[in-house]
């Protein structure tokens, strides 16, 4: 408990999935979370469990692909809860699965204006911030698709190479501010959505699970608390020393 100590916490799609479990996780461990998301349902109810649980988290409705409505909303985070000192840039899409040849630019740019730009966006507004409070901490969402290559999602794979790139390049410029900039870069976890589609397939979840987990040396596939601790890792004062890292978590999928 209290890893974070009143920290003001940021995290951008954090009404659901791993968002979620993380906003919720912040929260009990002392944070006043700030949930940014684009449904306002879950938004509601993620705030009402945090509350319940003695917790402190407001919400925004917010789409982080679009400039305006970001500066506006972490204005207003700062001054309802007075500063920002950790920003979690959770939330991304995956977008289409087809090799770049068949990709459109609509296609291209659906992936690229949430997983990128939406990062840069948050990352700009909340650094002026972070350098106010003294220093603070942001962490990412790469992915392992940001690392190595495969058959499919290739706009996704472009994004969070992107946002590998973005994670050294703020942690370069903004050591001299104390602030630290790292990266987590999941292999396949098990959140609700994954759930669902590896439901879809030929023996449904457990043939998926089974396949799935035999990629990775650890032998299962993760769960999004295996992720969130990552993350609290990263953003806490345990980390002090450590930026510019892009931490796969992902049961050794990357190892190979």
């Amino acid at each position: 408990m209290n890893r974070m100590d009143s920290k003001v916490t940021v995290i951008t799609g954090g009404a659901a999935g791993m968002g979620r479990i993380q906003s919720e996780l912040y929260a009990r461990e002392g944070a006043r979370v700030a949930v940014i998301d684009i449904d306002e349902n879950s938004g509601a109810e993620t705030i009402a469990a945090i509350e319940a649980d003695g917790g402190t988290a407001a919400f925004w409705n917010v789409d982080i692909s679009d400039e305006s409505q970001v500066r506006g909303s972490v204005d207003e985070i700062v001054q309802q809860f007075g500063r920002v000192d950790v920003l979690i840039n959770n939330a991304g899409v995956t977008g289409v699965d087809k090799p770049t040849h068949e990709v459109s630019e609509q296609e291209l740019d659906a992936v690229l204006g949430v997983d990128v730009k939406g990062l840069f966006f948050m990352t700009k507004h909340v650094v002026p911030h972070l350098k106010d409070a003294g220093g603070g901490a942001i962490v990412n969402f790469a992915s392992i698709y940001g690392l190595v290559g495969s058959q499919e999602l290739t706009p996704y794979h472009a994004a969070k190479g992107a946002v590998v790139a973005m994670t050294k390049q703020d942690a370069v410029t903004y050591g001299q501010d104390n602030i630290r900039v790292n990266a987590v870069a999941p292999g396949t976890i098990l959140t609700p959505l994954v759930k669902e589609l590896g439901s879809r397939g030929p023996g449904g979840l457990d043939a998926y699970k089974e396949l799935m987990g035999a990629k990775h040396p650890i032998g299962r596939l993760g769960q999004p608390e295996d992720v969130a601790h990552a993350t609290l890792f990263l953003a806490s004062d345990e980390s002090a020393f450590i930026t510019g890292t892009v931490l796969p978590v992902d049961g050794g999928y990357t190892a190979q």
